[in-house]
């Protein structure tokens, strides 16, 4: 007698791999319900990787870049549907004593973070403190592993590249900490507060008050040697190096009849072009983000958030959002694929968009009934953090 047809997942793995690519997420999920084998088949990475680059905030970028190595993608792809969807935890993990500020016009107790692995560094005051992210990524450790000091008045500003931080503070000067070291560097910069700095390929740029922006060295023998002073003409509010080293842009306050955004050219300092001429006054940019060296994201008051490709036009941009309610928008950040995440004046309100749709996908409440600006966040695959006024506020979206 002729014997029993072997089934599907009898086939070389090499096969039942190039049959289960054409899968997507929800038969991939019932296949792992069939079998040991392929539960374990269907969870290979190989699978999930086109799903994921589909989803948001997955950790894969345009150009299909893995930023968050290491994790499961099937797992990533699960938790993009809570971003998605609004679903997650959320939780008040610091608070700090608030002075009352009148306008973006002061530096003062404007909390500024970035995330660099299992830490979290947050300024507040003239200082910078580095805080443990706890293992199970629900908060902070309650007291700072690090505090990193310097500046006369408050920091402004910060950014953290290569072990390095770089900042900018209320008494006009930066101030260049090395992290896993006692090594640290201060130099007068301005003559009124550093509002914003970035720092690649060892320069630094920095944006003032004073209508300036300026280019620095931090060669051996030449750290905080200024290589160029550019006159904006106008109040610096952002700043940002393309990622090909070759320029930077400034946002400023738009009170004058320039382009509040503006590349110049790393090594001369000149003008290379104005982005966008439909500005109206006082439509300050607040922040800018580079996603490719061709793809810039900005916000500011004018309750806009606008995507340039500065490969197709510098007049226009190519997509632009509207905030609903009419709020300047303070802060802005992306996962360089389809997600945004936008920080506005009024009420802590965080919000996520999808680069596919023209309204927002989720918002976020953070500090009702009073009202607060978000100045900074930052997120990973799985948590979001927003610094308020007087309190950082974490969104866990594993919940």
């Amino acid at each position: 007698a002729a014997s029993p047809p072997s089934p599907l997942w009898a086939l070389p793995e090499e096969l039942l791999l190039l049959i289960c690519s054409y899968l997507d997420a929800q038969a991939l999920g019932r296949l792992a319900q069939v079998c040991r084998r392929l539960r374990f088949l269907s969870s290979r990475d190989l699978l999930w990787r086109r799903i994921a680059r589909g989803c948001l905030n997955s950790g894969f970028t345009q150009l299909g870049t893995d930023l968050a190595a290491g994790i499961p993608v099937k797992e990533r792809v699960k938790v993009s549907q809570n971003w998605r969807h609004g679903r997650c935890r959320r939780e008040t993990v610091l608070k700090w004593k608030c002075k009352q500020v009148a306008s973006f016009s002061s530096s003062f107790l404007m909390p500024w973070m970035e995330l660099d692995g299992e830490y979290l560094y947050l300024s507040q005051a003239e200082n910078i403190q580095a805080y443990h992210l706890c293992a199970e990524g629900t908060g902070l450790q309650h007291h700072p592993q690090a505090i990193l000091s310097g500046h006369q008045e408050d920091v402004c500003r910060f950014v953290l590249v290569n072990s390095h931080i770089v900042s900018g503070g209320g008494d006009g000067s930066i101030v260049l900490h090395k992290m896993h070291g006692s090594y640290s560097v201060k130099f007068s910069a301005h003559e009124q507060e550093v509002n914003c700095v970035d720092f690649q390929g060892g320069l630094i740029v920095s944006g003032s008050r004073d209508r300036t922006a300026k280019v620095w060295s931090l060669s051996t023998g030449r750290v905080g040697q200024c290589l160029h002073t550019v006159q904006t003409e106008d109040r610096v509010w952002s700043i940002a190096i393309s990622p090909l080293l070759s320029s930077f842009v400034t946002g400023t306050a738009c009170c004058g009849h320039t382009s509040p955004l503006r590349i110049w050219d790393l090594e001369s300092g000149q003008l290379l072009t104005c982005l966008g001429t439909d500005f109206h006054r006082g439509a300050g940019v607040l922040d800018v983000f580079y996603e490719t060296p061709s793809l810039l994201l900005s916000c500011g008051y004018d309750t806009y958030i606008r995507y340039w490709d500065i490969r197709t036009s510098t007049r226009k941009c190519v997509q632009e959002w509207e905030e609903p309610h009419d709020s300047a928008l303070y802060c802005i950040r992306s996962d360089k694929n389809h997600m945004i995440a936008s920080g506005s004046s009024y009420y802590g309100v965080v919000r996520l968009w999808d680069k596919r749709q023209t309204r927002c996908l989720q918002s976020f409440h953070l500090s009702s009934p009073t009202s607060s600006p978000v100045y900074c966040l930052r997120f990973s695959t799985t948590h979001l953090y927003a610094a308020l006024a007087s309190a950082l506020h974490v969104l866990d979206f594993t919940a």
